[in-house]
């Protein structure tokens, strides 16, 4: 396997982990990590699940977090489209009330915003403290930010607290993957590592019902009471974190070999012998050291690093590139389109359902199908629609047929499924998988910080694209992610590789060889 004199300095100074690499030879090493691959490789999705439940049931845990980062930007999109926030925070424009474009900008900006910093800063602690620390912490002072929310009675305030909630919410998205990609077996990492994208969408929807049920309101609780509801979440973590176990890939990368492998056995079955799983994680991570893989932000874009960081940043930035951020303003664009308000506020709802079932059904698609097949099928389609909801959005006498409003809505439906059924879940396995166990929390930040200056520059740009005051251009939006949907299906044609059944071992050794994008399918792995 290598040399054995490469080692990393925290397991240098750690007993345990000299004692027991001073007790096992890197053959019998190798040999353990080769049986739990091949163990790995043997276990159907069902089989996984029974051996490793409490993985599965602390790999949704960390996801909650997931669920407040989506919630509070979807809850902003939808406040525009609420009477009662319009009259306390908007001014009146041709009769009636709405929130300018320039304070919707900026409110919405609080997020993406926080996503850059908070994703790029979480990376950090999650490698000094671990993940389990660096998650209680963030909940709490997401408990704080909430506080300045629920007061806020003028837009200035309200966006303070927008902007402090949002730095820390961004870390959330690095945290839940890392953590779910690291305590999962292979046969149930693809789907527990996709479950970011259904806590998203869990987010999003709880927010929906929730202004569905206040916005008829005509006091400060159509909106207090949707911010109020944002300290479920942290109250359900913080009971159950102190017993979650901590990640024992990052506990081996620290020289806690005792305590990663104590790890190891709360997440499995007592039926399960830990020992191989422990010797294919040092393996693993020795494999990387040898080949320099590093572990700072400046080794993601070293050579050995550099097309696997490319592609987790390529696949989340394309979220953002193919449309998503309109499912913040999907109530808002249904009331554009003519639809009344309660029925766009239905509407709104139905459209993360879809997107709830979507997912779900996702998970059996990663079960028998590839990510690539998956990923590229999924973002063709979600082209195809959003130019056809433009070329709807052209009809002679839009105003006057409402009918073609009721259909645009419908294909936004359609497209959330879609979206919700391929590039929405499978871009976090991609995210996991792609990355190198040494860097995987690094690249994800660095993923979920790009995807969010993109992000930005939509939430910059849509306001004035979509306000009837603006551009007004309504349907017309789907000429322009349309266009953009293509050019990333070109990139991800020729630069998203499958990797489905692949332990990280092997995804390791396949991108230092180089291989082309469409070798890595059938390639068999020699040592």
């Amino acid at each position: 396997m290598g040399n054995p004199e490469i080692m990393d300095k925290d397991v240098e100074t750690n007993k345990d982990a000299a004692a027991m690499i001073a007790t096992a030879s890197l053959e019998d090493l190798d040999a353990e990590a080769r049986v739990a691959a091949d163990e790995e490789h043997g276990h159907s999705f069902f089989q996984a699940v029974k051996l490793y439940p409490t993985a599965v049931g602390w790999s949704l845990f960390f996801s909650l977090g997931v669920i407040m980062t989506a919630f509070d930007p979807q809850l902003i999109g939808q406040l525009y489209a609420t009477p009662k926030f319009q009259r306390d925070f908007g001014y009146l424009y041709k009769g009636n009330w709405i929130i300018s474009a320039p304070w919707q900008t900026g409110l919405s900006m609080g997020n993406p915003i926080g996503q850059v910093v908070g994703a790029l800063f979480a990376a950090y602690p999650m490698e000094w403290y671990g993940r389990k620390l660096t998650f209680g912490a963030c909940v709490i002072f997401t408990t704080g930010c909430v506080f300045i929310q629920f007061f806020a009675r003028s837009l200035s305030v309200l966006l303070a607290g927008e902007l402090l909630g949002g730095l820390v919410l961004g870390s959330y998205a690095v945290i839940a993957p890392a953590y779910a990609s690291e305590v999962c077996p292979l046969a149930l990492r693809g789907v527990l590592t996709s479950c970011t994208n259904i806590c998203f969408v869990i987010g999003q929807l709880l927010a929906n019902a929730v202004i569905a049920g206040t916005h008829k309101l005509d006091t400060h609780w159509a909106y207090s009471g949707a911010f109020c509801a944002q300290w479920f979440w942290p109250l359900v973590i913080l009971i159950g974190l102190p017993f979650a176990p901590e990640s024992p890939w990052w506990l081996q990368r620290k020289g806690r070999i005792e305590e990663a492998e104590k790890a190891l056995k709360r997440l499995a079955s007592p039926d399960v012998d830990v020992k191989p799983t422990l010797a294919m994680i040092i393996e693993t991570d020795r494999l990387e050291r040898e080949m320099e893989s590093g572990s700072t932000y400046w080794d993601c874009f070293k050579k050995i690093n550099l097309v696997r960081t490319e592609i987790a940043i390529g696949v989340y930035t394309i979220q953002v590139l193919s449309g998503i951020y309109l499912v913040g303003y999907a109530t808002y664009f249904f009331e554009l389109a003519g639809l009344p308000t309660d029925q766009a506020f239905n509407m709104g709802v139905g459209f993360l359902a879809i997107g709830f079932v979507g997912t779900c059904l996702s998970w059996v698609m990663l079960i028998y199908f590839g990510r690539r097949t998956i990923y590229n099928s999924g973002l063709a389609l979600l082209a195809v629609l959003q130019f056809i909801i433009a070329i709807l959005d052209c009809a002679p006498n839009y105003d006057s047929r409402p009918a073609i409003a009721w259909a645009q809505s419908v294909l936004m439906l359609i497209w959330n499924f879609i979206y919700d059924l391929s590039i929405g879940p499978v871009c976090f396995v991609l995210l996991c998988e792609v990355s190198a166990t040494r860097v995987r929390g690094k690249t994800i930040a660095l993923a979920t910080a790009v995807q969010a200056v993109a992000g930005i520059v939509m939430t910059v740009c849509i306001p004035y694209m979509i306000n009837a005051d603006q551009a007004n251009m309504r349907g017309k939006l789907g000429f322009f992610f349309g266009g953009l949907a293509a050019v990333c299906l070109l990139w991800s044609y020729f630069r998203v590789p499958e990797l489905k059944g692949r332990t990280y071992q092997e995804v390791d050794i396949m991108f230092e060889r180089g291989l082309k994008t469409k070798e890595f399918k059938d390639y068999v792995v020699t040592r």
